[in-house]
């Protein structure tokens, strides 16, 4: 839902005329605009460019013009988006045996921008890739292929050869899944299930692109500087739903400048699109200058807190607790543009997936005539009570952020309410393109840190059993995206219970039976649900805005 105009102006302090524009998407392309180079920013790069292992929003808008899977996300803006299409595949397959198996077909005639031929082998090669190279989403995405459990036992004997069947007379690909999955296609359309050349190495690429089928190729890569893409010279469109031709020559991704300094340059055209957050100096001065320009988009975005289960003071639930209590999520709003732009969340799952349900929990209560869904307020008084009851008064608490200005002011508010709250706290900055990764390793001992998740699709699971299956948690590895280090049986059950159950109204249920579980031992504090602020150069045009890629870098031109 987006906010009315005249709800932004008063955080905004723009018109609400002015304001009416803000959300409004560029117009249709009327002509053939091709050519030219799209300008992109960062403040870092995004680290490795294997695409079965990547798994920051930073390059999978990227990714979505380089690779392609069997099945992929409509790439178009709103709620078109979320649609899951044939991709490599030459349709969508109806389940069999009770949804425990899929049958897909091979597009003929696809090459890989080397020219190599698209076979039904390097389907197989891909996903038996998938679990040997210890995707983030093997064992939460694709653990139910028959064969995958043991793949995830032994990743280097790893053979689906039960798992996933292909015939290369007919192009036959058949998928056997232990268990029904209601969202087995939604997972295939994610980009860690692109389909790679048989002979990728079955190692983290790093900085060596691996190359794709998508109208555009890596041609040169360097972490400190930039990434350049080009056009793929054996490309010809096959679905432009699923991959657009696109309509720039090349692209280049720049790192290195602070967020201040690249709203600056989109602003004066020097660039195009910037991936950070919009500094909270810069917004009014956005919506009162550039209004044509910024667009606000509903998006899966959220941000949190992990709180490590295993070692002190959080391995305790009243001091994890006590930190719900005391974390203002309406002071924790201001550092990302206000309610207009972020909202307090009950849940871990943010409410345009999973909305509130009774009272939410962590809250005083609301005053007379409040929302009883909404979050109200904090209650520091029992926050101190619980820190005391656990034992943990006094303690060294480090919270690990990024070094933007925007976490890094978070960083700083939450260091002074854990020292209200009876913690010796103090706040450690990490690079952005590290410090993802850094949280997830349990050999770091990060007892606490402030992180962003963006859901990749619109799904309950995408917060919840991502985030806390026991399956998500991979000790001393820079891939375990259940940062607290949380497992709970009961809770995995009732998750797995849920991904299986095909109707819409018990599913829930099901997700809203583990959200309160997972509210109760409180391994981590949900904060905020945050919609996207994008700001692009003069020069662009025909923006359009996916919740998984951003901006599509494929539908925009540049004049």
């Amino acid at each position: 839902m987006l906010w009315s105009a005249r709800y932004l102006s008063r955080y905004l302090l723009v018109p609400v005329s002015v304001l009416l524009c803000l959300c409004a998407t560029a117009r249709a392309a009327t002509q053939d605009h091709r050519g030219g180079e799209l300008r992109l920013l960062g403040s870092t790069s995004g680290g490795t460019l294997d695409p079965q292992l990547h798994y920051t929003p930073v390059y999978l808008q990227i990714f979505s013009a380089v690779y392609d899977g069997l099945l992929t996300y409509r790439k178009a803006g709103g709620a078109a988006g979320d649609e899951v299409v044939p991709d490599l595949a030459t349709a969508l397959p109806q389940p069999e045996d009770g949804g425990r198996t899929w049958t897909f077909h091979l597009r003929p005639g696809i090459r890989f921008s080397d020219g190599r031929p698209v076979r039904v082998e390097d389907v197989l090669a891909s996903f038996r890739r998938i679990f040997r190279v210890g995707s983030p989403t093997a064992s939460s995405f694709y653990e139910n292929i028959v064969g995958a459990r043991d793949c995830l036992r032994q990743p280097h004997a790893c053979t689906l050869s039960e798992g996933v069947q292909v015939d290369p007379a007919t192009g036959r690909i058949t998928f056997h899944l232990v268990e029904p999955d209601a969202e087995f296609l939604t997972k295939l359309a994610y980009p860690h299930a692109v389909i790679l050349p048989a002979d990728t190495p079955d190692h983290d690429v790093g900085t060596t692109p691996v190359v794709g089928t998508g109208a555009y190729r890596v041609v040169s890569y360097d972490p400190q500087q930039s990434l350049h893409l080009a056009r793929n010279p054996y490309f010809h469109p096959w679905s432009d739903a699923a991959q657009p031709e696109g309509y720039v020559d090349t692209i280049t991704y720049s790192f290195g400048l602070r967020d201040e300094d690249e709203v600056t340059s989109v602003e004066a055209g020097h660039d195009d699109w910037m991936f950070e957050v919009k500094p909270l100096d810069r917004l009014g001065e956005l919506g009162a200058r550039f209004p044509d320009r910024v667009h606000i988009n509903p998006s899966l975005h959220i941000v949190y807190v992990p709180l490590n289960v295993n070692i002190p003071p959080f391995d305790n639930v009243m001091a994890r607790q006590a930190v719900a209590w005391a974390l203002d999520r309406h002071a924790a709003a201001i550092f990302y543009g206000g309610p207009a732009v972020a909202t307090p969340m009950c849940d871990m799952a943010p409410p345009n997936v999973m909305p509130p349900q009774g009272q939410c929990p962590y809250t005083l209560a609301p005053g007379p005539g409040g929302d009883a869904l909404a979050w109200p307020r904090p209650d520091l008084a029992r926050a101190r009570e619980l820190v005391a009851k656990s034992g943990t008064q006094g303690q060294a608490v480090t919270i690990v952020v990024q070094t933007d200005s925007t976490q890094r002011g978070i960083g700083a508010w939450m260091r002074d309410r854990l020292q209200q709250i009876g913690y010796r706290a103090s706040v450690r900055e990490i690079s952005r393109g590290v410090q993802f990764s850094y949280i997830q390793n349990s050999a770091n001992n990060v007892q606490i840190s402030l992180t962003s998740w963006f859901g990749d699709y619109p799904s309950p699971s995408n917060f919840l059993y991502l985030l806390f299956a026991c399956s998500s948690f991979h000790p001393h590895s820079d891939n375990s995206i259940n940062i607290p280090g949380y497992c709970n049986p009961a809770l995995d059950a009732i998750m797995h219970q849920a991904l299986q159950e095909p109707r819409d109204p018990i599913r829930m249920a099901l997700w809203r039976q583990a959200s309160n579980m997972i509210n109760s031992d409180e391994p981590a504090v949900p904060l905020l649900a945050i919609k996207d602020v994008d700001l692009v150069s003069p020069r662009l045009g025909n923006y359009a805005y996916h919740t998984l890629y951003h901006m599509l870098v494929a539908r925009a031109w540049v004049r």
